[in-house]
């Protein structure tokens, strides 16, 4: 796994990463992942055009949201939040192009979902990533919700893993 782009182990059910490589897709198969959610572009850089067919024909789910690098919403956050909740319990792979798009994603699943301190929830993101203001203004969508729709996105309590 240590050879995927931007790999990241966040616990034993949830890794994330940037743009998983043809072979790479197995490994992941291999380790025991249930689902794959990608929120790259379909034009985003070294992306696998037939990579859901490759995923659903090893037995796992595949999901695509694809969010704009230039424009994250908060309907892709309420997407990814509910598919996330959907899948609660499985073995998750999360991934977009470089891990920088995932990384606010679970930043803010974890913070304003699960509950989590947001500390402890920056924990999840990949370090050596800077965001720009585009994805700073995307992280502070703060924890009392209200740049979010009322009730779009239950807030849970944090479980220890």
């Amino acid at each position: 796994m240590s050879t995927i782009l931007n790999y990241r182990y966040i616990n034993a059910r949830l890794a994330s990463s940037g743009q998983p490589l043809a072979d790479e897709i197995q490994s992941i198969a291999d380790a025991g992942y249930e689902a794959v959610i990608n929120l790259a572009m379909p034009y985003s850089p070294n992306v696998l055009e037939d990579e859901g067919f490759r995923v659903i024909s090893l037995g796992l789910d595949y999901y695509h949201i694809p969010v704009p690098w230039e424009e994250p919403t908060l309907a892709h956050l309420q997407r990814f939040c509910a598919l996330m909740q959907m899948l609660e319990g499985r073995k998750v792979w999360v991934h977009c192009a470089l891990n920088h798009r995932v990384s606010a994603f679970l930043f803010q699943y974890h913070h304003l979902v699960l509950g989590m301190p947001e500390a402890d929830a920056k924990a999840v993101m990949l370090p050596e990533w800077e965001p720009d203001e585009v994805w700073q203004a995307f992280l502070q969508i703060d924890s009392n919700l209200t740049r979010l729709a009322p009730g779009a996105i239950p807030v849970g309590s944090y479980g220890d893993e």
